[in-house]
């Protein structure tokens, strides 16, 4: 006979502990974490130990992994140094450096480089280090790029575009390009002088140490109480290496993790779901090359058994008042709101994700939440720095945390891991996800003004949502069999939104267009009418790949009503 659903308590919320929060702290801002380093190893162990107090099962692992550490950077212009900092992945230049004219590209878009004759130069950019405008200048045959802080600081960054470790098929995407950061007010200076038409010279020497290196990772498991069946698990995860001594980024996110997995281990007996606790090396240094390397190692594991994936960072920052603009995936989005609602009473705008946050487990097809999670308020005439000013430099102390906002971030993420560990069956909104896709696909239906018939998906997406109407679970046996359901659905509706089509592959670490498996279908509708029946073959595997994934997951959960003769 079935076993009743038992309802769930109410969230331990009120369990988190100010003064824990700040002792893990304290420890955090003790330390300079460079992935692979034996000051990040020895803070990897007070992870392990305190974990391991709380009664979990840990396992300290450790793996190789392409790592940049950047080292002194040297900058002069017209015979004038300038203070600059180099990046993660940028090119060494070796004791002679580089000199070349100086040519400002703007923003740094694919558009400014396309009318600007930058091979063989030195391009100024606005904005700190990013991969995209790496990559552009790389392939642009530029020498080295010199960015422009948004503010007065010079922010740490890592240029790459391969996510996790390179292979031999991606090592050849790795940037060819120096790179280097200088102040608001002294790149105010050359761009003025640059836009004036004065015909700038640049000498920029970089040292940046790149190269396999042993790092860490921490995995702590614990499992649904003993008579529950645990087969998923929920991914709790955040990394632990940082510039600087990061104690904002991501320090006070792993105090965050620490305390959150206290207050759930104590109040285990309620739990329907296993949790597994990860804290990553390679973030900052390598692209996100700890959770890749998981990812990849354990896909079979995690293709089983995990459910979803909560990610933190940079929690509590002094100022990061704004809870609502965090990214969650459509199915979470409700989940997310509940939670944030519950605390701060702000609402949730529902935001995409980027290519960011250690997110290496869409490909697999697990529904992720968060990331960053609390922001910086825009103010008028400055810079957006979302998560500070003191983001990714020296600044990043335990003086740039406030411990009330860290007491209610950390609410934040016991509140979502409550439910995700306790509701009957896992809250997961398909009918969101498709009345998402619905809006999508009409839109691109106008573009393609009849070019290509769209109609299938349109019905298999209303199918969709239809199907996730989903019984109640009106027993343990049967809850399963719904939570099995969602499970096998996120794996065929998770990569359609956001991976452009390989599970087994990431895509690069550059921003991608939402949907990104409905792609070749925007493309057509841009084509040149003479070049459209070459659009037409890709957009019909583009049809038929999504097709594919909305169908099979509308069998899964139709699957629950069949059972039920509904």
């Amino acid at each position: 006979m079935d076993v009743a659903v038992t309802k769930p308590t109410e969230a331990p919320a009120g369990g988190v502990d100010r003064t824990r929060l700040m002792a893990h702290i304290a420890e955090f801002a003790k330390r300079i974490k460079l992935s692979g380093t034996p000051e990040e190893l020895e803070s990897f162990r007070y992870l392990e130990a305190t974990m391991r107090g709380y009664g979990y099962r840990t396992q300290l692992l450790q793996h190789d992994a392409y790592i940049s550490l950047p080292g002194s950077s040297r900058l002069v212009v017209d015979g004038v140094e300038i203070a600059s900092i180099t990046h993660s992945m940028s090119v060494p230049t070796g004791p002679a450096g580089i000199r070349a004219p100086l040519v400002y590209v703007g923003e740094g878009e694919q558009a400014d480089f396309d009318k600007a004759d930058v091979a063989g130069k030195i391009v100024l950019v606005e904005g700190v280090a990013v991969e995209d405008v790496a990559d552009r200048a790389s392939k642009a045959g530029a020498l080295a790029e010199i960015h422009i802080s948004p503010t007065e600081h010079l922010h740490e960054m890592c240029i790459s575009t391969v996510w996790g470790s390179p292979s031999q098929l991606t090592l050849g995407l790795l940037p060819t390009v120096a790179a280097a950061t200088v102040s608001r007010h002294d790149g105010a200076k050359l761009r003025a002088r640059c836009l004036a038409g004065e015909g700038l010279t640049a000498a920029l020497t970089t040292e940046v140490e790149t190269g396999w290196r042993q790092t860490p990772l921490l995995v702590c498991d614990l499992d649904a109480p003993e008579g529950v069946e645990a087969t998923p698990f929920i991914l709790f995860s955040g990394h632990h290496d940082s510039w600087h001594y990061g104690v904002m980024d991501n320090g006070s996110a792993n105090a965050t993790m620490l305390e959150a997995a206290r207050v759930l281990a104590e109040n285990r007996s309620s739990w329907r779901r296993g949790l597994r606790v990860c804290f990553w090396s390679g973030h900052s240094h390598g692209r996100y090359s700890g959770s890749a390397w998981y990812a990849d190692e354990h896909f079979a594991e995690l293709d089983w058994r995990c459910a979803a994936h909560v990610n933190v960072d940079s929690t509590g920052g002094i100022g990061a008042d704004v809870l609502g603009n965090n990214s969650t995936v459509d199915e979470l989005q409700g989940l997310a709101a509940r939670a944030i609602a519950a605390e701060t009473g702000q609402l949730h705008a529902g935001h995409r994700h980027g290519r960011v946050a250690d997110q290496s487990f869409w490909g697999i097809g697990v529904p992720s939440m968060y990331g960053s999670l609390s922001h910086q308020p825009k103010r008028p005439g400055e810079a957006h720095m979302a998560l500070g000013w003191w983001w990714h430099t020296p600044h990043d102390l335990a003086d740039k945390i406030d411990p009330d906002g860290l007491v209610r971030d950390t609410r934040i993420v016991l509140r979502t891991l409550w439910h995700l560990l306790t509701d009957a069956t896992l809250p997961f909104d398909y009918a969101a996800y498709a009345e998402n896709l619905l809006a999508e696909l009409g839109t691109i239906e106008t573009a393609l003004a009849g070019r290509f018939d769209i109609a299938s998906l349109k019905q298999a997406t209303a199918a969709l949502k239809a199907a996730a109407a989903l019984p109640a679970g009106e027993g343990e046996a049967q809850a399963r069999r719904i939570d099995e359901a969602l499970i096998a659905a996120s794996r065929l509706l998770v990569p359609i939104n956001y991976t452009s089509g390989d599970r087994f592959r990431p895509d690069p670490a550059r921003t991608l267009p939402s949907w990104p498996a409905l792609q070749c279908l925007r493309e057509l509708a841009d084509a040149e009418e003479a070049d459209k029946n070459f659009y037409v073959v890709e957009a019909r595997r583009a049809r038929n790949r999504v097709l594919h994934a909305l169908q099979g997951a509308a069998d899964c959960l139709n699957q629950t009503k069949k059972d039920r003769g509904l």
